[in-house]
């Protein structure tokens, strides 16, 4: 929090207009000294003393007043804005070259939610051995600057390349979490720390997002954290996580949970997607957001009745090596949030340029991807308003 306010110096119009307002108040207050005596007449005549207090009462004057009925003030709502997968490797690389402008334009769009959230599908680090698998990513340290730069208040690195380059690997990317400017979830040095949500509040509104994975691969299974071991959080202990998840409820947070699942490629949820969107809904998670299908897929709440929950299954890719990995269609979610429940979800649609950034979508563009967006809740089973 507190990356999002942009103050601009004041130009000459503005300095002309602030002389304008100094020369209205001098010319009220000479009207008021010249006007006449409200207890006189025009032709000089003392006015009726019936038209008149009386001010020769032994008590001091009083004049009436109206106290108006004050209007109760609802409490401020807060705005989160998650974002789909983030790495710097092949032609976003370069982007790291100026961190602070690595996000481009839609950097405004993060910077102008009060929580700002993606993941970072990528080892933090220079060395190490990659792990046995097809596709590897890692980046430096700058990384998280560049995460900052452009808004964003905390990331996940529950997925499945947190640990792509074995342990030393994993050791870096925990060291450059821990000195660096950026709150990372999903991952710790052990079971404890990798579960833990980031808390925050923010105008009164306590928040705890956590973060975890579902794919199942090497990192899941290789490297999910324990009470013994470093590693990333996972569905492996979906109780441990569950817990977590009831004890913020019952502290009285919004609770978010951030989840790494799906297929690639497939544009609909899976049952165990639901199946898991259900449960951490029943243990009182708020909104649930998802990515790694590196394409969009759904959003809205859950078919339950009497539930609140929010569920965004797919915000696809957002920064990303690669043209054309499933969909260059892309977006930023914007959740808002008063009562203890997401009462409007506003999507910034995007499209992943030549460099790998995601560029703002204008126009009568932006509609047809506002209505390709909304089209994706059918086959995810969800709503567009909570089932009552």
């Amino acid at each position: 929090m507190g990356r999002h306010t942009r103050k601009r110096s004041p130009g000459s119009a503005t300095l002309a207009l602030g002389s304008l307002a100094v020369l209205a108040v001098v010319i009220v207050v000479v009207v008021a000294l010249v006007q006449p005596d409200p207890t006189s007449s025009s032709d000089g005549a003392r006015p009726n003393p019936s038209e008149t207090p009386d001010r020769t009462s032994t008590g001091p004057f009083v004049a009436p007043t109206t106290t108006a009925t004050p209007t109760p003030t609802p409490p401020p709502g807060v705005t989160l804005a998650f974002a789909g997968d983030v790495h710097f490797t092949g032609r976003t690389q370069s982007l790291l070259d100026d961190p602070a402008s690595a996000f481009g334009p839609i950097a405004d769009t993060l910077s102008a939610a009060d929580i700002a959230m993606v993941n970072l599908e990528t080892a933090i680090t220079e060395r190490g051995d990659e792990e046995p698998k097809q596709f590897h990513f890692r980046t430096p340290p700058v990384a998280l600057d560049a995460l900052a730069a452009a808004g964003i208040d905390v990331a996940s690195l529950a997925n499945n390349h947190a640990v792509d380059y074995g342990p030393a690997g994993l050791d870096d990317t925990l060291a450059a979490i821990e000195q660096g400017a950026l709150p990372v979830v999903g991952v710790g040095r052990d079971a404890a720390s990798a579960y833990a949500p980031y808390r925050t509040e923010v105008r009164g509104t306590a928040i705890s997002i956590f973060a975890v994975s579902q794919v199942q691969d090497r990192t899941y299974a290789a490297w999910t954290a324990t009470d013994d071991s470093a590693g990333i959080a996972s569905t492996a202990d979906r109780a441990r996580l569950l817990t977590g998840v009831r004890q913020a409820t019952r502290a009285g947070d919004v609770v978010i949970v951030y989840v790494h699942w799906g297929i690639e490629g497939d544009p609909c949820p899976t049952n165990g997607m639901a199946a898991l969107a259900t449960d951490l809904a029943a243990a009182g998670a708020d909104a649930i957001v998802g990515t790694h299908a590196h394409l969009l897929l759904g959003a809205g709440y859950l078919d339950q009745p009497g539930s609140t929950a929010y569920v965004a299954y797919g915000l696809g890719n957002f920064l990303w090596w690669r043209a054309q990995a499933s969909s260059d269609d892309t977006g930023v979610l914007t959740l808002s949030v008063a009562h203890g429940s997401v009462v409007e979800a506003e999507f910034t649609p995007a499209l992943i340029d030549d460099v790998g950034r995601p560029q703002p979508v204008l126009g009568p563009q932006a509609l047809a991807k506002h209505v390709a967006f909304e089209e994706l809740r059918e086959c995810a089973g969800l709503l567009a308003a909570p089932a009552r």
